[in-house]
């Protein structure tokens, strides 16, 4: 039975909440703060890769690979000098193509932590692409935009990995995922979609709900409207990717994920305005931010 937002009581976000669970502290060096692999974009949508891949460095992850259709591959090495860049088979239009399964999973192996999805483009093909990846992967994983679309299918795709996912849907990914018109209770809806798949479901929008598969569930009203705007999804599922490389626990980086982002979009309508920034400059005011929390 699904459990419901008055059995799990929302916690709210604050930096006080942050600083009584905090990151894991780095020991050493960059492999001391974790590989990130991005998977995702498309001839129409590297943006998206780019977005995420800066955002997980940005949030403290040591080493960035960055998985792009193959005749992306050397602008994306030139727009991310500090990335390891692997070009995939891709369709004729431009997308990854499934095939390209075996290729991801060998890179996954060096990493610590994986997103799949941003800027991905021909549902079949990426659906296809997460459903052989899946039964290898052993997280943490994070899932965003078309990457989830093999969960839609089948939540339970992800059971055999224990909770040790991130979803990052935004409402309308969710109610897709739910078979539903629209999303009317988003905590509700949050909460039903993480018992389904047993994972984690970080869900933006005004205000961001974080839901457990245990049923814990997390508000967070940090942000404003002008996080509305194209790639700010990208960022804030890059954030995620970018903590859990770091060893955070799939909620930790999760909650994490929604106040840095939250924060950096409040701190750009200081300086630029309430509305008119962009998601691109959002990852340089992660580090900002993850230091005003950490005092």
């Amino acid at each position: 039975m699904s459990r419901t937002p008055e059995d799990a009581a929302p916690a709210l976000v604050t930096p006080q909440l942050l600083r009584d669970w905090r990151l894991p502290e780095p020991t050493g060096g960059k492999d001391a703060r974790g590989s990130v692999l991005v998977v995702g974009g498309s001839t129409e949508t590297l943006g998206a890769v780019l977005l995420a891949a800066e955002a997980a460095l940005r949030s403290g992850a040591g080493k960035l690979q960055v998985a792009v259709p193959r005749s992306l591959a050397p602008v994306t090495s030139s727009a991310l000098p500090e990335a390891l860049v692997r070009g995939l088979a891709e369709t004729d239009e431009g997308a990854v193509r499934a095939d390209a399964a075996e290729r991801v999973l060998d890179l996954a192996q060096q990493a610590a932590a994986v997103l799949v999805g941003p800027g991905m483009v021909d549902e079949p093909q990426t659906r296809e692409l997460v459903e052989r990846l899946l039964p290898e992967l052993r997280g943490p994983l994070a899932l965003d935009a078309l990457g989830l679309a093999a969960v839609t299918a089948d939540p339970s795709c992800l059971h055999h990995l224990e909770g040790r996912v991130v979803l990052t849907p935004n409402p309308t990914e969710l109610a897709f995922g739910l078979h539903v018109e629209q999303v009317d209770d988003p905590a509700a809806a949050a909460v039903e979609m993480a018992d389904r798949a047993q994972a984690v479901v970080a869900l933006g929008g005004a205000t961001s709900w974080v839901a457990a598969p245990d049923g814990r569930l997390w508000r967070d009203e940090s942000g404003g409207a002008g996080l509305g705007v194209s790639g700010s999804g990208d960022v804030r599922a890059g954030v995620v990717a970018g903590l859990l490389a770091r060893g955070a626990e799939p909620a930790q980086a999760a909650v994490w994920a929604a106040h840095l982002h939250g924060r950096a979009g409040e701190r750009l309508a200081a300086s630029v305005g309430r509305l008119g920034f962009l998601a691109r400059e959002l990852p340089p005011e992660l580090p900002r931010v993850l230091s005003e929390v950490d005092l």
